[in-house]
C-alpha cells in the first residue's frame, strides 16, 4: 500500500470512530449543543461585520445550525445555502428562512435541506466575509476532517484562488482548480455512507479565544473567514492530511471559538 492509499484509509477509520461518536450523543446534548453554538457564534467578531455568511443546514447529529441561519437573517446579514451538484461541487442560493428549504435528495446520499431559491452558481461563495464548513473534526493546525465527498475541498480551493487574483482572473482560474481539487479528493477518499451520520455537504487542543487579530480573515470578500464547526471533543491533535486538505482559521463549537496559527 503507498502512502496515499494508507492515508485515505487512516482517513475512512478516523470518520467512523468520530460518527460513533456522534450517533451515541443523546437529544437533550443535541438541542444543548445547538443552543450554545448559537451564542457562541453570534459573539464572533467576524460575524457581528459580515455582510455575507455562506453556511449550510446540519443534518444527523452534526452540531444545529437552522437558529443560527435565523439569527443572522434577522440581524440583516445575507446568508448563502449550498446546493449540491450531480459533480458533487456546491451551487449556492440565498436562505430566505426555514419555511423555504427544500427536502433534497441525492443519489447515495442523506436527504439534504437546500435554499429553493434563484441558483447563483459556484463562484457565489467568493462573495462571504465568513464561511461555515461542516466537519467532523479539526487539529491544532486547523486541518479540518471533512466527509469525504470533496464538495468543500472545492469550495477551499475556490476561496484560495479567488484571494490571490484579481476578480475576474479568479472568477476564471477558481473553476479549474476546485474541479482539480475534487478529483485529488475523489481519487483518494471514500465518502461516508448514507446513513443518519452520513451526508455529504454539498469533516494539541487550543482553548477558546475571545477576540481576533487586528489584521484577520474576514474583512471582505476574496479573504473570508474559514469556520469549521464541530463539538469541542472533536477538536484533536492531529488528524491525517493529504496535499489538497486547506487548514481552516477557526473552529467553532458550543464551548466556545478556538483560532489557529497561520
Amino acid at each position: 500500500m503507498d502512502e496515499s492509499m494508507a492515508i485515505a484509509a487512516r482517513k475512512r477509520e478516523v470518520r467512523r470512530d468520530l460518527l460513533a461518536v456522534r450517533a451515541a450523543m443523546a437529544d437533550d446534548e443535541l438541542e444543548h449543543a445547538g443552543a450554545a453554538l448559537t451564542k457562541q457564534a453570534l459573539a464572533l467578531p467576524e460575524l457581528a461585520d459580515a455582510h455575507t455568511v455562506a453556511a449550510y443546514v446540519a443534518v444527523g447529529h452534526e452540531p444545529e445550525t437552522r437558529p443560527l441561519l435565523e439569527a443572522l437573517r434577522a440581524r440583516g446579514t445575507r446568508v448563502l445555502l449550498p446546493v449540491l451538484l450531480p459533480d458533487d461541487d456546491l451551487d449556492w442560493a440565498r436562505y430566505e428562512g426555514g419555511a423555504e428549504l427544500a427536502e433534497a435528495e441525492h443519489p447515495g446520499r442523506i436527504r439534504l435541506y437546500e435554499p429553493a431559491g434563484e441558483r447563483l452558481g459556484t463562484h457565489a461563495v467568493t462573495e462571504a466575509d465568513v464561511v461555515l464548513l461542516p466537519g467532523l473534526a479539526v487539529d491544532g493546525r486547523g486541518i479540518r476532517m471533512g466527509r469525504g465527498g470533496g464538495s468543500y475541498d472545492r469550495v477551499l480551493a475556490r476561496l484560495a484562488v479567488s484571494a490571490a487574483l484579481p476578480d475576474d482572473a479568479a472568477r476564471a482560474a477558481s473553476d479549474g482548480t476546485a474541479r482539480a481539487a475534487g478529483s485529488a479528493a475523489s481519487a483518494v477518499g471514500t465518502a461516508a455512507p448514507a446513513g443518519s451520520d452520513g451526508a455529504v455537504h454539498p469533516g494539541s487542543e487550543d482553548g477558546p479565544h475571545d477576540g481576533a487579530p487586528a489584521d484577520r480573515p474576514g474583512t471582505g470578500p476574496g479573504r473570508p473567514l474559514l469556520v469549521a464547526v464541530v463539538y469541542g471533543h472533536e477538536i484533536v491533535g492531529h488528524l491525517p492530511d493529504e496535499p489538497h486538505d486547506q487548514p481552516v482559521h477557526a473552529a467553532l463549537t458550543p464551548e466556545g471559538v478556538h483560532r489557529f496559527p497561520g
